[in-house]
């Protein structure tokens, strides 16, 4: 924005992937200072835990990646419908943390290499897609940061839950604001 109050014009990947990247800070934010016992424990009717949640967002993105390049969905990534959002041995947050910052990396690349973000990709196959649905690296975008801020929100309640911490004021902390009085 400029002092006028107009907006600057830019490139639309740039604030896509900026818009992406703000909702995985919100997601890391709040999971910052936790231990990896309280990262697995259940705290809504729900399986979901931080640190399920983590891995869940850094899998999806994978392979919604893997769309996004023409590779296709990533089976194997997304640990299927059971498991991705249970932590398996060894996946102490430090790790998932890692393995999202890595995540983050593949999917600005792919969007980099992209002829536009106009270009249609089918959908993997699965219950919840029309056969033969193709979106465009737009769209796939947009989901990306939809999927990413509704995880953050689930991880924001079970955080609160754990130990009465929100996102919010955390968040604000990071770039300097307060909240209204």
């Amino acid at each position: 924005m400029t002092d006028t109050g107009t907006i600057t014009p830019t490139d639309e990947r740039a604030e896509l992937l900026s818009t992406l990247a703000e909702q995985r800070s919100a997601l890391l934010i709040t999971v910052r200072g936790i231990g990896d016992a309280e990262s697995t424990r259940r705290t809504t009717a729900s399986r979901l835990t931080l640190a399920g949640l983590l891995k869940h967002v850094a899998a999806v993105e994978r392979s919604w990646t893997g769309v996004l390049t023409g590779r296709g969905w990533d089976s194997a990534a997304d640990g299927g419908a059971t498991d991705d959002f249970v932590p398996a041995e060894g996946e102490t947050l430090a790790v998932l943390a890692d393995r999202y910052a890595e995540v983050a990396r593949e999917t600005e690349r792919a969007v980099a290499g992209l002829p536009g973000l106009d270009v249609g990709r089918p959908l993997p196959v699965r219950p919840w897609f029309p056969p033969g649905t193709v979106w465009s690296a737009r769209r796939i975008l947009l989901h990306l940061i939809r999927e990413t801020a509704q995880h953050s929100g689930h991880a924001d309640i079970i955080r609160e839950s754990l130990d009465g911490a929100t996102t919010t004021p955390r968040l604000l902390a990071d770039i300097g604001g307060t909240l209204p009085e």
